[in-house]
């Protein structure tokens, strides 16, 4: 398999192919950092391509071939940068007595194999009667309570697992004014506003300071769920459900947190674009890999959405 499409301008380059062909011409050290959610192994489908990390018939499977992915991500990374993770707790089943698959913790131990440090985990919050009315999970309906409560489950949080590679960082993340942008639902204290373009210490400046304190956080409870990129247009035949893309406030958290505006930020699963739209809306590059179609084609529509809003906020 070659690259069936590919879209390359100033700011952004999507290539609509398998990753690892990808990814096999990529220069070693030439990313600054990436962020995706890899397929969840077993829970859901996205279509029907052999080359689809969904489709492995097992959870060691699943794992055999994400280390050749999770292998070259090492590769390509610069020493001393990051990769972050999106994942969760795995049910193995949806009888309503059900056990849970440590996912994230796997992920962890892969990255350790590979060179990379785990440095930070931070859990998204979840309402429990939107997982329900969305997964059906019978360990989460009341009725489960009332029969046998022993049997209650959670609404398990995302998590997003924060790995650096092993190696001095050469090119150091600065933020010498501090953060002024925070995404998140808040309200910034009207009071804190006056510290928007602080020249002066950084000690002093308190609007950075509230911004940093939300997001060093290892709970993020205050995540927008619904402020996500268009996707319903990418669904197909082929989906056995259909799942939300990431959150545009923790890809931007990550990204204005691990890089330096111009860096570059790769996905190897790119979906509709979530993760490059957010690079580029916040002034980096981005390179971003999808075999999906459909998905692929959302992502062109999404991203000159991003041209768009650069092109404004340039303006204004």
């Amino acid at each position: 398999m070659a690259v069936i499409d590919q879209f390359i301008n100033d700011e952004y380059a999507l290539y609509n192919s398998d990753c690892m062909e990808v990814m096999d011409n990529m220069k070693d050290d030439s990313i600054h950092f990436t962020i995706y959610s890899p397929p969840f192994c077993g829970l859901y489908q996205y279509s029907s391509n052999e080359r689809d990390l969904s489709n492995c018939d097992s959870y060691e499977s699943f794992f055999e071939h994400y280390e050749f992915i999770v292998s070259e991500i090492a590769r390509l990374t610069m020493a001393g940068r990051c990769t972050a993770v999106h994942c969760m707790d795995l049910p193995k089943s949806n009888s309503g007595t059900d056990i849970m698959t440590d996912f994230p913790g796997d992920i962890i131990r892969l990255h350790e194999k590979h060179g990379f440090g785990y440095i930070a985990r931070h859990a998204v919050w979840k309402e429990p009667l939107q997982v329900r009315l969305r997964t059906m999970q019978k360990n989460l309906a009341h009725q489960t309570l009332v029969e046998d409560s022993i049997n209650c489950g959670v609404a398990s949080a995302d998590y997003l697992l924060i790995f650096r590679k092993n190696g001095e960082n050469k090119i150091p993340v600065t933020h010498h004014q501090g953060l002024s942008e925070y995404c998140g639902e808040r309200e910034v204290p009207q009071e804190l506003l006056t510290y928007l373009g602080w020249d002066g210490k950084q000690t002093e400046n308190r609007l950075s300071h509230w911004i940093w304190r939300q997001y060093a956080s290892s709970f993020w409870d205050d995540i927008r769920g619904d402020r996500v990129l268009p996707f319903r247009g990418a669904r197909d035949s082929e989906d056995e459900k259909h799942v939300h893309p990431l959150q545009l406030d923790v890809i931007e958290r990550c990204i204005v947190l691990r890089t330096n505006p111009g860096e570059i930020v790769f996905t190897p699963f790119m979906g509709v674009g979530s993760e490059c739209y957010g690079a580029v809306i916040n002034k980096r590059l981005a390179v971003g890999i999808e075999l999906k179609e459909s998905y692929y084609a959302q992502a062109l529509k999404n991203m000159a959405m991003a041209n768009k809003e650069v092109k404004q906020n340039e303006l204004f």
